[in-house]
């Protein structure tokens, strides 16, 4: 559920207070990042890494931002005379302020050399005002809106990590525009300089995946007891502390005592059965040790709360995104999640939480591995279907 969601919001909300004040903003940097880009190519390489063209406070700003990475997104000049032109042809030469601001930017800064600096201040200054943006609404929300505190909670935390979120998507982009990105991410992975997915630690999957792909959600399903939560805690392991990605498992099943032994077992190659007894040889004892400096640095992050909600969960993967960079979502297991709401039908709640999580996939940009288990009803069956 979004804001835009909540029943009468619009017409609510002038209800509660307003801020008139002007948001936080520095024109200054503005146009010297633009004077920067007009001067350079390589300062547009740089820019662009930084900002996009929504951080601009100006409209007239933005638009000339847009021209100039148009252009040289097509491998053309972008110089003030050709932006002039291009404005020209788009009708927006006016909009833009005319081609004597063109000038004005240039001449307004004397190197391209500190473009990439000027291009963090208006970044700072477009966070300010999306912080002030989101504060805003949650203010509002709080005011106008009615139903479950739960939601109201959930929609108040994606306003506020929305604020930083760098990977917001677009509302379309032409398939043209995305090809050369493709085309450069394939090279990059033919030579080596792009690592291809979160690898499982499993050969022969790997080799047919190409790994786990950021905002991909990966369903492992099987009857009870045959391996489920082993695959995912080899999968989570895998990645930690073999590679060093950030990875989160959240077990509904196991406790994190029992999943830590199984992490020691399963790296010292010692038996689990000797682990929980107790009962290791001095050479056991040894491929412990020798373990433990690797698995305690390894940034795997395990959460058996009970009852967790789908509410919980989206939280405490956003704050590990945030904090830690995650790069990897384990839940173990689907079935046992709850909304905390009365539902008629399990079935659909279930179905609901798997949707869920693509979303989380998608909006933290990391797959996410959710183990489900399948009942035994089918086998009653005289087809077996």
């Amino acid at each position: 559920m979004s804001l835009a969601e909540v029943p009468n919001f619009d017409e609510r909300r002038s209800s509660a207070p307003e801020f008139d004040r002007t948001p936080p903003q520095d024109l200054v940097a503005e146009q010297s990042v633009l004077g920067g880009m007009l001067l350079s190519k390589d300062a547009i390489g740089e820019v662009v890494e930084v900002i996009r063209h929504r951080d601009f406070y100006r409209p007239a700003h933005e638009l000339i931002f847009e021209v100039i990475v148009d252009l040289y997104g097509r491998g053309e000049p972008a110089d003030a005379v050709t932006v002039s032109a291009e404005l020209t042809k788009r009708g927006e030469i006016a909009r833009a302020g005319g081609a004597p601001y063109l000038h004005t930017l240039i001449s307004a800064v004397p190197t391209a050399a500190n473009a990439s600096y000027y291009a963090k201040i208006v970044r700072e200054r477009a966070i300010a005002r999306r912080l002030v943006e989101a504060g805003t609404k949650i203010v509002q929300l709080g005011y106008v809106a009615e139903g479950d505190v739960d939601s109201l909670v959930d929609m108040a935390e994606q306003e506020v990590y929305q604020v930083t979120e760098r990977r917001a998507g677009e509302d379309f982009v032409q398939l043209s525009s995305l090809i050369p990105s493709a085309l450069d991410q394939i090279e990059k992975l033919q030579s080596g300089e792009l690592a291809e997915g979160i690898k499982t630690g499993f050969k022969d999957l790997d080799a047919l995946t190409n790994g786990f792909h950021p905002g991909n959600m990966i369903v492992i399903a099987a009857r009870p007891a045959v391996g489920k939560s082993t695959l995912g805690l080899d999968i989570a392991r895998h990645a930690s502390i073999t590679n060093g990605d950030c990875s989160v498992i959240f077990s509904l099943e196991m406790s994190r005592s029992e999943i830590t032994m199984r992490m020691l077992s399963a790296e010292a190659r010692v038996a689990l059965n000797n682990i929980r007894s107790g009962a290791l040889s001095d050479e056991e004892w040894s491929r412990l040790a020798r373990r433990m400096g690797e698995i305690n640095e390894a940034p795997l992050f395990i959460d058996d709360s009970p009852n967790l909600s789908m509410m919980e969960i989206r939280a405490k993967a956003r704050r590990l995104k945030q904090r830690h960079d995650l790069k990897l979502v384990v839940i173990d297991y689907l079935q046992l999640m709850t909304s905390g709401k009365r539902v008629e039908n399990r079935q659909q709640e279930v179905s609901e939480f798997s949707r869920q999580l693509k979303l989380l996939a998608k909006e933290l940009n990391v797959p996410v591995v959710a183990i489900s288990q399948l009942n035994r009803s089918p086998e009653q069956r005289s087809d077996k279907k």
